[in-house]
């Protein structure tokens, strides 16, 4: 993006320069300065199309890697509860087992 500021930049600087000190009238310096405007115009709305044109591209991949490591973090986040719910279940069986030998029968 930057090369294309840069050429830009030096057609504007030629097509100034070329104007300036070529030897017309100026109605054809007027004429020279509407082609060049409209051919600097046109090439900047093409780039700008292409920049979007990326953006767009950089987004949808994007959002494609975030899905993935989204549904990536879901199953690990998954597979850590389970481990969790499961030393819970034994640390209840556990104590369960101790408040049945505090209970007496009658």
């Amino acid at each position: 993006m930057i090369n294309k500021g840069a050429v830009v930049l030096g057609v504007l600087l030629g097509a100034a320069a070329g104007v300036l000190l070529a030897p017309e009238k100026g109605s054809e310096t007027r004429d020279k300065f509407k082609k060049e405007g409209k051919d600097i115009k046109d090439q900047l709305s093409s780039d700008l199309a292409e920049v979007k044109d990326d953006l767009t591209k950089a987004v949808a991949s994007g959002k494609e890697k975030f899905k993935k490591d989204m549904e990536e973090f879901t199953s690990k986040s998954s597979y850590k509860t389970e481990q969790a719910i499961t030393f819970i279940e034994k640390q209840l069986a556990i104590l369960k087992e101790k408040n049945k030998t505090l209970q007496k029968t009658s």
